[in-house]
């Protein structure tokens, strides 16, 4: 068949999903998805740019970083980073976002889509604190659609266990494979170095 450009030929490849599939779908958050997500300690949030293409970005804190205000609401602090803020200028300009959290140990994940909008009132900072830091903006996410995604993934990539992780001096630091990509000169920084800047700027 070649290059698959419509959906009527991903129909006749993959066969339609069963009612518990497309019923899954939520408007809002149930209390089983508000348990995953006040207990997430890694989300991502996707966002598109204004030529269509998607970004995306890892966000993480101690359980409970995101905050769950109510059954259509959520706040995520935005921590410190590279200061690119490609997701916060994204939801600027298209305010869809889509989300998903992880939770160690539980192989499920939730996925949701929402419209987004960045904050900066200090009574949302109050119900997010970032660590010891507050954060600079909080983007407040009002759900449109929410639901639970089978455990498969987690379980063919092992993600909770040891059995594909690799050694870090696969790699070299960051700081190298920056100088490296940028042709860039300068003092060698190892791995060690960079995880002392991290600690030092979480």
């Amino acid at each position: 068949m070649g290059q698959i450009s419509s959906i009527e030929q991903l129909l006749d490849i993959y066969p339609k999903p069963n009612d518990k599939a497309k019923n899954k779908v939520l408007s809002k958050l149930d209390r089983h998805s508000i348990t995953m997500i006040e207990n997430c300690h890694f989300c991502i949030l996707s966002s598109t740019d204004v030529y269509g293409f998607t970004d995306i970005s890892p966000k993480g804190g101690a359980p409970g970083f995101v905050k769950v205000l109510d059954q259509s609401t959520i706040l995520i602090p935005d921590s410190s980073g590279n200061n690119r803020i490609d997701s916060l200028k994204n939801i600027v300009s298209n305010p869809k976002v889509g989300m998903m959290f992880m939770v160690k140990g539980i192989d499920e994940v939730v996925r949701l889509k929402g419209h987004a909008t960045i904050h900066t009132e200090p009574e949302l900072f109050a119900l997010c604190p970032d660590g010891n830091k507050q954060p600079k903006v909080v983007v407040k996410v009002v759900v449109e659609s929410a639901y639970f995604h089978c455990a498969k993934a987690i379980m063919r990539g092992k993600l909770w266990s040891n059995d594909f992780q690799v050694d870090r001096s696969i790699l070299p630091s960051l700081a190298e494979i920056i100088k490296e990509q940028q042709k860039l000169g300068g003092d060698y920084v190892s791995q060690a170095q960079m995880l002392a800047y991290y600690e030092s700027s979480l």
